[in-house]
């Protein structure tokens, strides 16, 4: 009797303790029951929608349930994410989030409808991801030490395309601006596909762009490669030096790509989400098919991330109050 009134009291107290209520042992079994949003803060064919449309579909395959990808571009990335943190907090909308709509535009616009700390739970990174630098067939230079010649002699006269106006692809040319004071024009795009799209026809020569949307344009030799904008050489492309080893020590910029649900997400679903993209991250499959992108696989728990992101806010603030940029 006494053992059977210790189990008791014992179910009691898991039920009622802070964290394990009865809610979310109900979240944790049954999520998820139906479809999951997962909202892209930009139009289709960029990096970010890659992203979105290979871990939702191996997701949706796990849980047996669709997850549909709502692309949203606009205002850098801003109505997305607003809207998400607006969002029902019960996991069924989720933000394909990176580096610039939580690292870089609340301190790139005066006015964000949103904190990145305080509306958002971490759930956890898909991948970290370098640039190319890359050039139109028509420019001459076929490294980056005949690039660095080529745009320094015409320093002020020759344009850059971007994704947006403080994406990672901006802020990797204004960090190359600063560094070597050679000034460039900024042409910005509604997106990472349609930059590209106007690189592969002349329109703008030379770009900063994130791999795995870039890849597919340096293979079919629509666009050169020159150079890698990470710390260390990509093993897909390990013959492509960095930028940093090439000329410019001290030059190093990757973005990375992962899973936000609003604030106030059960913490069983988060954990739930999160285990399921680290199970499937770490698939030998998963794997192979990231590293042909030119991503680097990446996992971290919730709480990681979490810290993660607030170290992300502190370095890009320093590089885009560096550039001088600023939109309202």
């Amino acid at each position: 009797m006494k053992c059977l009134n210790r189990v008791i009291a014992g179910v009691a107290l898991l039920i009622v303790s802070g964290g394990t209520s009865s809610e979310t042992f109900a979240a944790q079994v049954k999520y998820p029951e139906r479809p999951i949003r997962l909202v892209v803060p930009y139009p289709p064919g960029g990096t970010a929608d890659v992203m979105a449309r290979l871990v939702g579909l191996k997701l949706g395959d796990t849980w047996g349930r669709s997850v549909v990808v709502d692309n949203r571009g606009g205002a850098g990335g801003n109505i997305a994410t607003e809207m998400v943190a607006r969002a029902e907090a019960d996991g069924y909308t989720l933000l394909l989030c990176n580096a610039p709509v939580l690292a870089i535009n609340p301190t790139l616009y005066k006015k964000v409808r949103f904190d990145p700390v305080k509306d958002f739970a971490p759930v956890g990174p898909i991948a970290e991801v370098p640039l190319f630098l890359v050039v139109h067939p028509s420019v001459p230079a076929k490294n980056f030490s005949e690039f660095f010649a080529y745009v320094k002699a015409r320093s002020g006269k020759i344009n850059y395309a971007s994704g947006s106006v403080g994406s990672t692809t901006h802020l990797a040319a204004e960090l190359f601006k600063t560094m070597t004071k050679i000034a460039m024009n900024h042409i910005p795009y509604k997106g990472s596909g349609p930059a590209l799209a106007a690189m592969a026809a002349g329109e703008v020569t030379i770009m900063f762009e994130l791999m795995p949307s870039a890849m597919p344009f340096v293979k079919a030799e629509r666009l050169r490669a020159l150079a890698v904008t990470s710390g260390k050489r990509s093993p897909l492309m390990p013959d492509l030096p960095t930028i940093a080893e090439t000329g410019l020590p001290g030059y190093e910029v990757a973005s990375w790509f992962a899973f936000c649900a609003p604030a106030g997400t059960p913490r069983a679903v988060v954990s739930k989400v999160n285990t399921d993209m680290v199970s499937l991250i770490k698939t030998s499959e998963m794997q192979g098919q990231l590293l042909k992108l030119g991503a680097q696989p990446l996992t971290m728990s919730p709480g990681e991330f979490g810290s993660f992101i607030k170290s992300e806010i502190v370095k890009w603030s320093k590089v885009v109050k560096d550039s001088g940029a600023q939109l309202d």
